[in-house]
């Protein structure tokens, strides 16, 4: 594995090139352009406040209820739009696998940096969001990078497995989509992590975006650090995933050229 990370290092120019080229391309001919970037979430805030807070009553641990939302979905958009992309990305490029050498593994990561260009983008409302409601920078906001660097080996690690999975299978490019948006009600993103019982609190946690979203409210919302225990089976349970999706990843690209 570290002689593939050398290797991918040595081809970083093409990995920013290539991620430069699937955020151009996602925006060429647009009317709105980059403003996408920043729809999507905010119109996701606007009816999960209508339909939970407004109408179901889903309480928000005294936070207002659309930054609470928006401070979840910010991170899970960044997820789940770099797993539908990313499942499809050596397919994709097909011409490129089949034509020339480089490490397989740019064309997931490029759609990854891709993904995380808007999420940095969103995050200007966010930051509005936080003046409009008078949410303070405290000590604890130093935690932020750490969590966002977890999520990102868990998000390379299940795009690595699926992008691999689905150059043997094609059914995974249609399975993911379906697999994410149930995902999404089994992490803490309309609901406090409150709601679920202590009993199968445990269980729950052990999908490290529960803790990774969790670790966001804390630090940014509730001036508290993350739940160690918590953001460290994140942590595990990410780098273990990471760890088994390159090794599955490098030793299926050998034959990638012949099965696409």
């Amino acid at each position: 594995m570290l002689t593939a990370i050398k290797d991918l290092i040595q081809y970083r120019d093409l990995l920013f090139i290539l991620a430069a080229r699937d955020i151009k391309v996602r925006y060429k001919q647009t009317f709105m352009g980059i403003a996408w970037a920043l729809l999507q979430p905010l119109s996701l805030v606007i009816i999960f406040t209508i339909v939970f807070s407004k109408l179901a009553r889903v309480p928000s641990e005294g936070i207002p209820y659309p930054i609470f939302s928006y401070c979840a979905i910010l991170p899970w958009i960044f997820f789940s739009s770099s797993v539908n992309t990313g499942v499809s990305s050596i397919v994709s490029n097909m011409n490129l696998v089949t034509k020339i050498y480089f490490p397989r593994e740019v064309l997931p990561f490029a759609t990854m940096i891709a993904c995380l260009f808007d999420f940095l983008i969103a995050s200007i409302i966010f930051i509005g969001m936080m003046i409009f409601y008078k949410i303070s920078l405290t000590i604890y906001m130093f935690w932020v990078p750490l969590i966002i660097l977890i999520q990102i080996i868990f998000t390379l690690g299940f795009v690595l497995l699926s992008s691999a999975g689905n150059v043997f299978f094609r059914d995974v490019k249609h399975v993911m989509p379906i697999l994410v948006q149930l995902w999404m009600y089994l992490t803490p993103i309309i609901y406090p992590l409150s709601l679920v019982p202590e009993k199968y609190k445990v269980f729950y946690m052990l999908n490290p975006m529960a803790g990774i979203i969790e670790s966001y409210r804390n630090v940014i919302l509730k001036d508290l650090p993350p739940d160690y225990f918590y953001l460290s089976l994140a942590f595990i349970v990410s780098l273990v995933l990471f760890i088994l999706g390159y090794t599955y990843f490098k030793k299926s690209e050998k034959v990638f050229a012949d099965i696409i």
